[in-house]
């Protein structure tokens, strides 16, 4: 099977190449979406079918399987998070002939005269938060976005970064780029998008005014405490330590079990931040804490649960390749436990004694469950009693 893929702006005057012009001509089944037929449709031959590009993609995907080839038009470049990318992944023995255009992010730098060569791009059509996040914790000097009109408009953008302390980027705001009509292009700071209406589709790029701090390694007398309890925080040697002994860089899911003020999360984020971070704590106080501590070092992206996480149903959550247990009640075995019960098999698990006798049962715990203890390093800070980082793990 053959598809024409045809990238086009928003223009409702088309200019198209020979080449293209006679692709249409030769033509009678053609897809896109439902604004894509509004631009094209005059362009079209007589009698020509059309099959629109919407959810569930598998049916689409059905109607295309009686024909030997079908013209797509698609918006800007198809394979840029674009439909000839959907393509390959539905069926990947297809034949492609591409005709790409601009993609959005380009005719917007192309706007405001910007060289894009260093863009970083993210797109929050219909995905999660997690890339913006990992974006601006990274700190780019300029960042690319694809919005949707539901949960990722420039409103709910410049809400998010303003919630974390972003607020050293311009927002460059795209809107109905290639339409010679009606398109509009403006740079906003982030507190005065709230104060416009955007339409839509529209995009974005973030230009950097100036750095962010992101220190490897935050002193724990900078986080908010429990209760002003300087004892409770994992302290910054021990808590690098820890995360080294993780390995995070080569991970993708980090459980933090107890996590307190949340001191091992947000630096986790801080150092990894493409890490998808789930963190537990049995006291309500946690979730206040927690969220004060991810905005007020600019770490968004951590799912933060409390409750008691031995009866707490973590069925539907992304299995761990790595979990610190920050506190176990004198349920350490019980936690291991599950922790191996959710965990993939080659998952680290670190744990800090701070005692002979929780040293002790985070042993007992690793035994129980056919797990081997694979370091043990002792670490003292000041007058504080010496420390034994622990990680423990499959052997195999």
């Amino acid at each position: 099977m053959r598809f024409f893929v045809i990238g086009i702006d928003d223009n409702k005057e088309q200019h198209f190449n020979p080449e293209i012009t006679n692709v249409i001509s030769l033509h009678t089944v053609f897809s896109g979406g439902v604004r894509h037929r509004e631009i094209v449709k005059d362009l079209l031959p007589v009698n020509y079918r059309w099959i629109d590009i919407k959810a569930p993609l598998p049916t689409v995907f059905e109607k295309y399987k009686p024909y030997e080839e079908i013209v797509v038009f698609a918006s800007g470049d198809p394979l840029f998070f674009g439909f000839a990318n959907t393509i390959q992944r539905m069926m990947p023995d297809a034949e492609i002939v591409l005709y790409p255009y601009f993609n959005s992010l380009q005719l917007l730098a192309h706007r405001l005269l910007m060289p894009y060569q260093d863009m970083h791009i993210v797109s929050l059509t219909g995905r999660p938060w997690h890339k913006f996040d990992e974006a601006l914790i990274m700190g780019f000097d300029k960042i690319g976005i694809l919005t949707d009109n539901k949960e990722h408009t420039p409103h709910a953008i410049a809400d998010r970064m303003l919630y974390y302390g972003y607020d050293n980027y311009m927002m460059s705001v795209g809107e109905l780029l290639g339409n010679k009509e009606q398109e509009k292009y403006n740079t906003y700071r982030p507190e005065d998008v709230k104060k416009q209406n955007f339409a839509f589709p529209n995009n974005i790029i973030l230009q950097k005014t100036e750095p962010r701090p992101r220190p490897f390694g935050i002193p724990e007398c900078d986080f908010n405490l429990l209760d002003g309890r300087v004892k409770m925080i994992t302290k910054m040697p021990v808590r690098l330590l820890s995360l080294s002994l993780l390995d995070l860089r080569d991970k993708s899911v980090f459980w933090d079990v107890g996590f307190c003020t949340g001191s091992v999360s947000v630096e986790a984020k801080m150092q990894f931040p493409h890490l998808h971070i789930l963190a537990f704590e049995k006291r309500e106080k946690g979730a206040e804490l927690i969220d004060s501590n991810m905005r007020k070092f600019g770490t968004p992206g951590i799912s933060f649960f409390t409750g008691d996480f031995l009866t707490m149903n973590t069925d539907s959550l992304p299995c761990p390749d790595a979990v610190f247990v920050g506190g176990h009640g004198g349920k350490m075995k019980e936690i291991v436990t599950k922790i191996k019960s959710v965990s993939n098999s080659k998952a680290a698990i670190v744990f800090n004694a701070v005692s002979g006798e929780s040293r002790q049962m985070f042993i007992d715990a690793l035994l129980e469950n056919n797990l081997v203890l694979m370091q043990d390093i002792e670490i003292k800070i000041d007058d504080f009693n010496t420390i034994h980082v622990m990680k423990g793990g499959d052997n195999i």
